[in-house]
């Protein structure tokens, strides 16, 4: 929640934040912070935690490469029509709704998806991009269908392996959302800490204690992408697992796209769907600075009311202590003009190879659940688990439940025990 107004209308025209620091590299601070200059200028508060061994206990070694885990094989076709139709074919050996059953614990069939079987051999081009297929309608009519756009073919093996608290090589990058910062992880970073995970959590340009440029090209998706991507590299591993939350999830999607061989597994927290970001024209956000300056107090409001399942003190406190919104109303209309993303589309998520946890609380009011639905649909390895007495900040309302779903995926890895006998191995999904 916003500070004060004083506060915002000094951290506007300064153009800088509490605890702003130097352009320097790298420089640790007193409180356990390290502030990173991204760029020249820009600099980033960063939440870098690798817990010592235990008493005389050295670390856990690296897990061996290929020793253990998983192996999945990962073969699909993306298929993209001119009339916007997006047919998705999971052709590998074993199906994604098997793997879905071993992690929820399964025992009967699940439901069958809405399948369609490609028969390309059935379209005979006419010389002018179309084809025709025969038709069974009233006077043996054929009906036209129409070519491909588009086709991506995805053919690799991945091994999924259990991360494991104190392993050397797992590290997990927690990325927060508009208007928060790293503080809303909190409990999550004490959690994790405490099993022996190196944890890395920043704060976004202009959030928490980061530099904040007064310049709204410092907000778009592509200049914060790029510095998550700076972060990555820093501190990245063999094992790396991304979890963020709303906007935060458009990132880790981004890295998980640029680097799969480094990142293990996704968690997205309320994060929407399948879609390509593009800001709204009718959105309040788009009102000058001090428009947006002079209501701030009631966005704080109104981001409590929908942020929250329920608007107790306990609730006031929680989003007081997470930062949420604490920043200037320049900063917070940059971001949110600034989320412009075309390639983040469905056929970008559907390329994605990794395991996926999407976590949503059953309150939320900014991001419907029919959204993550979407999302669990067009991802190849995907669990969606929801949380009934949480709404859009579920981290904070109900720490523990998502601390337990979160180590419960950090250890899974698939048990595979080779090719299906059954004779729908080679159904395909339509989404």
């Amino acid at each position: 929640m916003l500070t004060g107004v004083a506060d915002g209308i000094m951290c506007c025209l300064l153009g800088s934040t509490n605890n702003a620091v130097g352009p320097l590299e790298s420089v640790e601070s007193s409180d356990g912070y390290t502030f990173v200059e991204v760029k020249p200028g820009r600099i980033l508060r960063v939440k870098h935690v690798c817990p010592p061994p235990v008493g005389d206990q050295p670390p856990a070694p690296i897990q061996p490469e290929g020793e253990q885990g998983g192996l999945v094989h990962c073969k699909r076709r993306i298929t993209v029509f001119r009339n916007g139709q997006l047919v998705v074919e999971n052709l590998g050996d074993m199906l994604r709704t098997d793997l879905l059953q071993v992690y929820n614990n399964i025992n009967e069939t699940p439901s069958p998806l809405e399948l369609e079987l490609s028969e390309p051999s059935s379209m005979m081009g006419n010389g002018q991009g179309e084809g025709v297929r025969p038709g069974s309608g009233p006077g043996g009519r054929r009906r036209k269908i129409r070519r491909p756009k588009r086709t991506i073919n995805i053919d690799c093996e991945k091994r999924v392996t259990s991360c494991k608290g104190a392993q050397a090589d797992v590290v997990l990058f927690f990325i927060h959302g508009v208007g928060g910062s790293l503080a809303i992880w909190k409990e999550q970073l004490d959690f994790f800490v405490g099993l022996g995970y190196e944890v890395v959590a920043p704060d976004l340009a202009g959030h928490g204690a980061s530099s904040a440029p007064q310049v709204a090209a410092a907000y778009t998706f592509y200049a914060l992408a790029e510095d998550m991507r700076a972060i990555f590299k820093r501190y990245a591993k063999r094992r790396n697992v991304l979890i963020g939350h709303s906007y935060g999830v458009s990132f880790c999607t981004f890295l998980a796209h640029e680097y799969p061989e480094l990142v293990h597994k996704v968690i997205m927290i309320n994060g929407g769907g399948p879609t390509a970001l593009e800001p709204s024209l009718c959105s309040i956000f788009n009102m000058p600075t001090c428009v947006l300056r002079c209501l701030s107090p009631c966005l704080a409001w109104s981001f409590l009311k929908a942020g929250f399942a329920r608007q107790g003190t306990k609730e006031k406190q929680l989003l007081k202590e997470g930062n949420a919104f604490n920043v200037s109303s320049f900063v917070l209309r940059a971001m949110m003009s600034g989320q412009y993303w075309p390639e983040g589309d469905e056929v970008y998520h559907a390329e994605l190879t990794v395991p996926v946890l999407l976590v949503h609380g059953m309150h939320d009011k900014f991001v419907p659940v029919e959204e993550d639905q979407r999302m669990a649909e067009i991802l190849l390895l995907a669990f969606l688990k929801l949380i009934d007495e949480g709404s859009h900040m579920v981290m904070l309302e109900c720490p523990e439940t998502v601390n337990t779903l979160l180590h419960e995926f950090l250890l899974w890895e698939p048990e595979i025990l080779g090719p299906p006998d059954h004779p729908d191995a080679s159904a395909t999904e339509k989404k």
